[in-house]
């Protein structure tokens, strides 16, 4: 049996699907960015592992295969044939790939490679989480309808479901769970917070017993907390590509070998006959629009001119963490102290510049703009704001950022614009409206006549000219027309000699087109794709390449016990880092916490195998090591402890689904309805 190590951890922000990330401009704002990553926390998939290939022993054919179902699991042995199956649909498993693609940073050359090796594990992964649902249920640990509610209320995502205890009301939740979370339904969303409710119930159940001692505490601090200073010596992939000169005959020769990928490489063609069609060309010139139709359009549109009350704001931030009785005490009495300042008549910009602790807006004096009455803000924020007189200065105004001084520079009170105020907004509108209705008529007009015509006779008809264009692909533009977009989307989902077509081309323009030819998309022959050949035959050459070299580098300065010395036969050169600790960044290395954290597991003098960073790669050796002191290990101990108790509840966890996978796996509840990838050889260095 193979042993795979199973971590339940939740997906990537970046599966949270409909979720868009907002630039936080002030620390007022409610941020979508602090939104995602509890909703990261709390909801999501169960992710159960990395697994590099599929449990073997699962594939069972394409016959019967359920349409757009990758596999399915059922409940093991001989009844689970006739109990419902969980299905893992396809897409799901093209969705999850990507995502773990896109968590790598890879260049993206190297991920038609790759992705085997994701779709893979996102096969692996999306199997695991089904058996370990179905456990759950099993041994009753489904959590429940008042589950899910108390999790909605009470968990992190209660702050913004029921702020200040108060539930936001039906519509709001249903908005914010179907435009900002991104979800069918709530009803989808609520089961998905069942689900990873369920799956925490299950973790509990199994790793209730875990335990570490302290000497394995210290051990682990010792280690986490060492500093390092290294050499190194990175390689290029950009230098090795340049080495990769093949002569023709090697590339005709991978060419040949690799056809099927270049199979439509020469993307479709088409000639199209096309009549730009413009407002100059109406009959009459252009619409005009009188007094008696912008008034009938200010009728129709008076909610589009109301104003709803607002203030004109600037504050003043003084933080204050949640929790912590002290220091809320003294913030407050810092923001105290500036508002005696302002009453004093002290100037609130320049308190501003010297005391806010909002980035976005002390620079600018604390200005904010215009606050309304729409959640924009924080409640208690908006409450005071609204409540403000121009050139009126609040108290101190407490919100979970802390302590605010708001004062209102100018106030609007709701009202509706008048018909003067807003007539010169309304007639470029009924310009361009009339204008476009009757450009509409008129090319509809000549496509009309172009069908029963021909081009040319329809276009002499109305003075003006078909022009027929080159060879072009759908993602062409043609000269002489604003936008030409809308017409070849169309003109690539017809056939040659369909009747005459009319779309938008841009501002003031329409066009009348039909297609003359089509070239279908093929295969290019090795002389016409010769200069385009090379960067894929790199691609495809140098990671191996890349990899051999840093063995060779880390090889050779293993057998010395000096880098500098095997960096100097290979002529590379040499490095050295700063003293670092794994939070640190050492250029062209990268993070300290990511793949060279190795560095900390090695002695003094010790050397590193080939170390992965991005398109590069580094060999290390350590010339000082620092490990923390006793008071620095006591101080970390109860944070380590934790840590390791969570990997000893990972590890136990993984035994258990690894014998679950096993059991299902031998009773036959899993079947796989689809063929898996198979894995690439020579992939990058780390993948």
């Amino acid at each position: 049996m193979r042993a795979y190590v199973f971590v339940r951890a939740t997906y990537p922000d970046s599966l949270l699907k409909g979720f868009r990330r907002k630039p936080m401009i002030r620390s007022l704002q409610k941020d979508n960015r602090v939104t995602k990553a509890i909703f990261a926390v709390i909801i999501g998939v169960a992710t159960l592992s990395m697994v590099l290939y599929l449990v073997p022993g699962l594939y069972d054919g394409l016959s019967g295969a359920p349409q757009g179902v990758y596999a399915t699991v059922r409940k093991p042995g001989f009844f689970g044939r006739f109990s419902d199956a969980t299905e893992i649909k396809s897409t799901e498993v093209s969705q999850v790939a990507q995502n773990l693609a896109q968590q790598q940073n890879l260049p993206a050359q190297y991920l038609p490679f790759l992705m085997p090796r994701f779709e893979a594990q996102a096969q692996q992964l999306l199997i695991a989480q089904a058996i370990e649902d179905r456990e759950a249920e099993r041994l009753g640990l489904n959590a429940t309808a008042s589950d899910v509610q108390k999790e909605l209320q009470t968990g992190q995502l209660g702050q913004f479901f029921f702020p200040d205890g108060k539930f936001i009301g039906d519509d709001k939740y249903r908005e914010f769970v179907t435009t900002r979370l991104g979800f069918a339904s709530v009803g989808e969303f609520e089961e998905k917070v069942r689900q990873e409710l369920t799956g925490r119930k299950l973790q509990e159940f199994v790793t209730a017993g875990a335990v570490v001692n302290d000497n394995s505490v210290r051990e682990m601090v010792r280690k986490q907390d060492a500093k390092v200073k290294f050499d190194y010596v990175v390689v290029s992939s950009a230098d090795i590509a340049k080495t990769v000169n093949p002569i023709d005959s090697d590339l005709e020769k991978w060419f040949n070998t690799n056809k099927a990928r270049y199979a439509t490489a020469v993307p479709e063609k088409r000639q199209l006959a096309y009549i730009p069609v413009t407002l100059s060309n109406l009959p009459g010139g252009k619409p005009q629009v009188s007094d008696a139709d912008v008034q009938a359009y200010y009728n129709a549109h008076k909610a589009d001119y109301h104003v709803d009350q607002q203030v004109k704001v600037r504050h003043i931030l003084i933080s204050a963490p949640q929790g912590d009785a002290q220091k809320d005490a003294a913030a407050k009495a810092k923001a105290q102290g500036i508002l005696d300042k302002i009453h004093a008549g002290g100037d609130f910009a320049k308190l501003a510049q010297e005391n806010s602790d909002d980035p976005g807006s002390k620079t600018q004096g604390g200005e904010l703009g215009y606050v309304k009455a729409n959640g924009q803000m924080v409640k208690p924020f908006q409450d005071a704001a609204m409540a403000l007189k121009a050139g009126e200065t609040s108290g101190l105004v407490h919100t979970t950022f802390g302590y605010h001084i708001i004062q209102a520079e100018a106030r609007d009170e709701a009202h509706d614009k008048s018909l003067s105020e807003v007539a010169g907004e309304i007639r470029p509108i009924l310009e361009q409206q009339n204008g476009a209705k009757a450009l509409q008529a008129l090319t509809g007009q000549i496509a009309n006549q172009a069908a029963k015509e021909g081009m040319d006779k329809a276009a002499a008809a109305h003075n003006l000219k078909v022009t027929t264009s080159g060879w072009l692909t759908n993602s062409d533009s043609i000269p002489g027309l604003p936008d030409s977009a809308q017409m070849m989307q169309a003109a690539f989902t017809g056939k040659k000699g369909d009747s005459p077509r009319f779309a938008p081309a841009g501002e003031g323009t329409y066009v009348v087109f039909q297609t003359v030819d089509v070239q279908a998309a093929h295969a290019p022959t090795f002389a016409e794709w010769k200069d385009k050949l090379l960067n894929d035959y790199r691609s495809e050459q140098v990671p191996q390449m890349l990899q051999a070299k840093l063995q060779k580098l880390s090889d050779q300065a293993k057998l010395l016990g000096d880098l500098h010395a095997a960096a100097k036969e290979m002529g590379l050169p040499v490095k050295s880092s700063d003293l670092v600790d794994r939070t640190g960044n050492v250029p062209d290395v990268g993070s300290m916490g990511g793949a060279a954290a190795v560095v900390f597991d090695l002695a003094k003098g010790g050397i590193s195998a080939p170390i992965a960073n991005g398109e590069n790669g580094v060999v290390a050796q350590v010339t000082d090591k620092q490990e923390p002191s006793a008071e620095e290990i006591a101080k970390a101990f109860p944070a380590q402890r934790d840590k390791l108790v969570e990997q000893q509840r990972a590890e136990l966890f993984g035994v258990y689904m690894q014998t679950l996978i096993d059991d299902y796996t031998k009773k036959g509840a899993v079947k796989i309805h689809q063929k898996p990838t198979p894995q690439p050889a020579g992939l990058p260095i780390g993948q």
